[in-house]
C-alpha cells in the first residue's frame, strides 16, 4: 500500500478541513470535523479501499494519521 495514496484518500473524507492541515503526524482526533459520525466515514472509507475493518478500539489506540496507517498496512 502506498502510503500517499492512503493519506490522500484519508484527506478527501474531510469535507471542511483543509487537506493541508492533515499529514501523517496530525492527531486527527483533534481536527474540528472530527466526530463519532467522521469515524464511521474513516472506517467505510478504509474497509471500501483497503478490506481492513477497523474497530472502535483501534481509534481508541491510535493518535495519528500515522498510527491509522499502521494498523491498515498490516
Amino acid at each position: 500500500m502506498e502510503k500517499e495514496k492512503f493519506l490522500h484518500g484519508f484527506q478527501e473524507q474531510f469535507d471542511d478541513t483543509d487537506p493541508s492541515l492533515i499529514n501523517f503526524d496530525t492527531e486527527y482526533k483533534n481536527l474540528d470535523e472530527w466526530s463519532s459520525m467522521m469515524a464511521l466515514i474513516v472506517i467505510a472509507f478504509v474497509d471500501d479501499s483497503y478490506g481492513v475493518s477497523l474497530s472502535a478500539n483501534d481509534f481508541k489506540t491510535t493518535t495519528t494519521v500515522a498510527d491509522l496507517y499502521a494498523i491498515v498496512s498490516k
